[in-house]
């Protein structure tokens, strides 16, 4: 068997992160086995599904890097293909039309709310032998329903949460096409997954209460029944379902908040899957251990902690060149001014290691790249009458020695001890000249990357 999985998204809002988990999962499961990973946009909901939205979740998917084999399928396209389907379950008996309005559907579920039952379809216009069935409205067009078995139970193993159960008197017959002749969701989905041979399909526990109702529809096509996985949902760190002000944004607005696309997928892959103790580890890695037996049953909480941590792993491993072309666009929009002014990989190179994300990376970059202003009050606090001859001192050797981190290095330690003073007592006038901010990386290494000339210059116009 070829495993063939699908990621199912409704183009109704953007790609969340429940969202990215499941085509990750899907993906990788697809992928370990050689197989199939089908991208399908169901997009019957007319009036909320938009294309802003399936450019969002096709954005999402190529930020992640999960592309697929197969797709995008639109449902919207294959509407031939469903009716084609409803015909011939109206030929075979297992869907028939039902004329009852809105109105009268609900008009009956609430007199079973009364007597206390379970609201549901009467079955009115269900067609049984020897029943008696209403006359055709006139001028009234029907829809169609599903002929859902009576009796029984519908079981399947699920593979993350194990065998469940539910009663078909607990599944009333429902709608399969409306009206107009527009087919509902849980019909498209099944012929979708029977026409693309899915074998496995990974989903959120949201879709449960559809499973059952897509199984009895798959049986009535005669179709093989694909495995079913339901992931339980992602939490906010207090417990409560995941929203706005947990994080739960569109996965685009990740890379514009400065996040990499392999500290995303690492950390959604820990989000509900494990591996040992394994918290750090590559998608071939991923793809090679990825298994359905180790999805977990409880649902995971959402800890942005833990992916700026990553984001900062994966931000000191990148390549100086790759995190360049991310920064600069950001320093652009903050006014950098990059004339005469440090490489900018050297640069990246010596902050990367202290930033949790691209935007920090930036912020932090910017101290090369714009005109520095020491505070007043900064300055009365740091250049001291004891520290002004020390500075003249290091600015007088500044021209003379070699210009790297070890020459500077030693100067900087021969002018404290001619004039008995401590590293910070130099250092912090130093950064408040050259950087306008007392917090740098090692002053000599910053000193190094901003070059003997601006050095000289800001020392001779703010020490005097």
């Amino acid at each position: 068997m070829t495993v063939r999985t699908r990621f199912a998204p409704s183009p109704t809002g953007y790609l969340h992160l429940g969202g990215a988990r499941t085509a990750l999962f899907s993906w990788a499961y697809a992928r370990h086995f050689g197989g199939t990973f089908i991208l399908r946009i169901e997009d019957t909901d007319l009036e909320r599904s938009t294309p802003e939205a399936v450019q969002a979740i096709l954005e999402g998917m190529n930020w992640l890097g999960l592309h697929h084999d197969e797709g995008p399928f639109y449902q919207m396209q294959r509407m031939d293909r469903y009716r084609e389907v409803v015909a011939q379950m109206l030929q075979a008996g297992t869907a028939y039309h039902c004329y009852c309005t809105p109105e009268e559907v609900e008009a009956m579920r609430e007199r079973q709310r009364t007597l206390g039952e379970k609201p549901r379809y009467d079955g009115t216009w269900r067609p049984e032998a020897g029943k008696t069935l209403p006359s055709v409205p006139e001028g009234r067009k029907p829809v169609v329903r599903f002929k859902n078995p009576l009796d029984g139970d519908v079981t399947w193993n699920d593979v993350v949460k194990g065998q469940i159960t539910i009663s078909n008197r607990e599944l009333d017959d429902l709608v399969i096409a409306r009206p107009d002749g527009t087919p509902t969701y849980n019909f498209c989905v099944a012929v979708d997954d029977w026409d693309m041979k899915i074998t496995h399909v990974i989903r959120g526990d949201d879709h449960v209460n559809n499973t059952p109702r897509q199984i009895n529809i798959l049986r009535a096509l005669g179709a093989p029944l694909p495995e079913y996985g339901h992931v339980p949902m992602i939490l906010g760190a207090d417990g409560e379902k995941l929203s706005k002000r947990h994080g739960a944004v569109s996965v685009m607005e990740y890379p514009a908040q400065g996040f990499l696309p392999e500290a995303m997928l690492n950390y959604l892959a820990r989000l509900g899957w494990s591996h040992g103790d394994d918290e750090i580890f590559s998608m071939e890695q991923f793809r090679e251990w990825f298994d359905l037996d180790h999805l977990s049953k409880s649902p995971a909480q959402f800890n942005p902690e833990k992916l700026a941590w990553l984001n900062n792993h994966y931000i000191k491993l990148a390549d100086n060149a790759r995190l360049e072309a991310l920064v600069r666009p950001v320093m652009e929009r903050e006014g950098a001014q990059f004339a005469g002014a440090p490489d900018l990989q050297a640069v990246i190179a010596l902050m990367k290691e202290r930033t949790n994300t691209i935007n920090e990376l930036a912020d932090a970059a910017m101290l090369f790249y714009r005109q520095p202003t020491p505070d007043a009050a900064l300055v009365t606090q740091h250049v001291t009458d004891v520290v002004k001859p020390a500075l003249v001192q290091f600015a007088t050797q500044c021209k003379d020695i070699e210009w790297n981190k070890a020459a500077i290095s030693a100067a900087m330690k021969e002018v404290l001890a001619a004039h008995k003073l401590k590293m910070p007592q130099l250092a912090m006038p130093l950064r408040l000249f050259i950087t306008g901010q007392l917090q740098t990386p090692a002053i000599d290494a910053v000193l190094e990357l901003f070059g003997r000339e601006v050095v000289l210059a800001r020392l001779e116009q703010f020490a005097g």
